[in-house]
């Protein structure tokens, strides 16, 4: 069972007023990824997923992101509304390797299609993710990608329990 949703304040917008299936909303934010030092992706050109229960997931054109650090894996998953995802490991040349810490829709469902092209990323397995100069939390488990800013409220599906909400 779902605990009671957060009301959101002036500025602020509640995961559960976004729509299922999830809703496309161009950005003109600053993104920025950065991992060991390294960045591997600024823009202001994302794409954000608004999901119900889940924090944005924001998607990154592939010409903003730093590309010999993307090593594409052999993981695969099928998403009911955007279709199969590619998953993307990060290797910034330190002799680390973030695993399956970012996903792609090559070629996401018709509906989709403005994410071809993008890539998102996983804040929990990542050093830093930024919305313009607000740090993001990370959405709790591996499961959601959702990045959490003050700017959205939950509680956010994703944590141990909350899966079948």
């Amino acid at each position: 069972m779902r605990p009671d949703r957060i009301e959101p304040g002036p500025g602020q917008e509640s995961v559960w007023d976004y729509p299922r299936p999830p809703a496309l909303a161009p950005t003109t934010e600053r993104i920025r990824v950065v991992h060991r030092g390294r960045v591997v992706a600024d823009t202001a050109r994302a794409v954000r997923v608004l999901e119900t229960s889940q924090p944005p997931a924001y998607y990154v054109p592939r010409a903003d992101v730093t590309d010999e650090v993307l090593v594409r894996s052999e993981r695969r998953t099928l998403c009911e509304w955007k279709g199969v995802a590619t998953y993307w490991s990060v290797d910034v040349g330190d002799g680390t390797v973030a695993t399956d810490v970012a996903w792609s829709y090559d070629v996401p469902v018709a509906a989709y299609a403005s994410i071809a092209g993008h890539v998102a990323f996983y804040a929990q397995g990542l050093d830093e993710c930024w919305v313009d100069d607000e740090r993001v939390v990370p959405n709790p488990g591996m499961f959601y990608g959702g990045w959490i800013t003050s700017r959205v409220v939950g509680p956010f599906k994703g944590a141990a329990g909350t899966l079948h909400w």
